[in-house]
């Protein structure tokens, strides 16, 4: 599982305007999946007396191609999963390989994992599930659509999205439908891995037009709606406010962020805004206990006061390299690129401590925290734990 030298990957984020069409939405005015277009990236900044950052394991699952693919980190297990059908359980202390399967179906989605079983899903809607300890085929489902984001597991469901804004729910024991939510599809949508978050009996998810609701995991019916961003602009493609990423979820509140929208935060019972700020990302938005981490679409790595909004910081020495949602680790934050770098910034002050290369492929899927360092998945497949010294 050594990692073999890997040549760079397609960048994302390029502006891609289709028509729309009577058998449904049109993907996408911003494509995370399509070559790259637009102004150039930065130079790398140089930096003096950066940080040492220590590779503690590396291995290779196999390239995501045109999709991205997100590892799944519970308890002392990694699940991964690339484009090819590979589907791993690893040791998250050394990288250790428990098992490995080939499941013969070309993959969009993945990984999902609550400990005792491993989720994966296919452009065509199937949605595979195995068993967590060693690998083999628990039950198959199907949905109405591609699946870009990686399905989500809790209080007795499966949950997959599809890409025509569906949600579906599956008995995690049996895999027989419980409920479907739908909503009516954009003509024009930011075709990214577009996710949902499960707490306390809820499901929140972000949907086109810059809305966010909360869905009762009980029954799939809806108990609250927000409005995140409205529509602004003359055109379609300057009218699309897609949330993207997850929703998080951190104490009473349920944050999340919409292309050329805003940044807001709601009162996770009633649904009710408790502040916003105009912001414009692709990947999502992040947290630790005082502060909130965005990467905007231009390049720029912001900090947030967690309970107002308020700026704290900017970086915007990485312009246009197409960053990943942050990782908030402590003293540090950490955000990796469309090169495969992995930055490392203060987290009082934005200012760059540390970097560490990988494959050259783009780092797309949100690093996840390991209970020593962090974990991040390139393009080409790469796994790298990492540690800042």
């Amino acid at each position: 599982m050594r990692l073999p030298r890997l040549r760079r990957a397609a960048m994302f984020a390029a502006a891609v305007l289709l028509p729309a069409c009577s058998s449904g939405p049109s993907l996408n005015p911003v494509d995370w999946f399509s070559t790259p277009s637009g102004p150039k990236p930065a130079e790398l900044p140089a930096l003096s007396n950066p940080q040492p950052v220590k590779v503690r394991w590396s291995a290779s699952i196999g390239a995501a191609e045109s999709y991205v693919f997100s590892p799944a980190v519970f308890g002392d297990s990694i699940y991964v999963a690339s484009r090819a059908g590979n589907v791993a359980r690893l040791e998250a202390a050394s990288g250790q390989v428990k098992w490995r399967v080939t499941l013969g179906s070309r993959l969009s989605a993945g990984v999902g994992s609550d400990g005792a079983q491993v989720v994966v899903a296919t452009e065509e809607g199937e949605v595979i599930v195995l068993d967590a300890i060693d690998g083999t085929l628990r039950w198959r489902a199907r949905v109405s659509s591609e699946v870009l984001a990686p399905p989500k597991l809790g209080e007795g469901l499966v949950l997959v999205r599809s890409a025509d804004s569906r949600i579906f729910a599956f008995g995690a024991e049996d895999g027989k439908r419980r409920w479907v939510y739908q909503r009516p599809a954009a003509s024009l949508v930011v075709r990214s891995p577009v996710g949902l978050t499960m707490s306390q009996g809820f499901a929140y998810a972000g949907f086109s037009g810059g809305k966010l609701v909360a869905i009762a995991l009980r029954n799939g019916l809806t108990r609250w709606e927000s409005t995140v961003a409205l529509p602004r602009g003359s055109t379609e493609l300057e009218r699309v406010t897609d949330i993207v990423g997850e929703p998080v979820v951190q104490g009473r509140e349920v944050c999340t962020a919409a292309y050329q929208g805003r940044v807001a935060c709601y009162d996770q019972q009633t649904g009710n805004q408790l502040w916003a700020r105009e912001m414009s990302t692709l990947s999502g938005v992040s947290f630790d206990a005082r502060y909130a981490f965005i990467s905007d679409d231009k390049g720029a790595v912001h900090a947030l006061d967690r309970t107002n909004g308020r700026s704290i910081w900017k970086q915007d020495r990485l312009a246009y390299r197409q960053l990943s949602i942050p990782l908030p680790l402590g003293t540090e934050v950490a955000v990796g690129d469309l090169q495969g770098y992995v930055h490392f910034l203060a987290r009082e002050s934005g200012a760059f401590i540390g970097r560490a290369a990988t494959d050259g492929s783009a780092v797309r899927a949100a690093p996840q925290r390991l209970a020593e360092g962090f974990l991040v998945q390139t393009q080409n497949g790469g796994l790298y734990a990492l540690q800042a010294n």
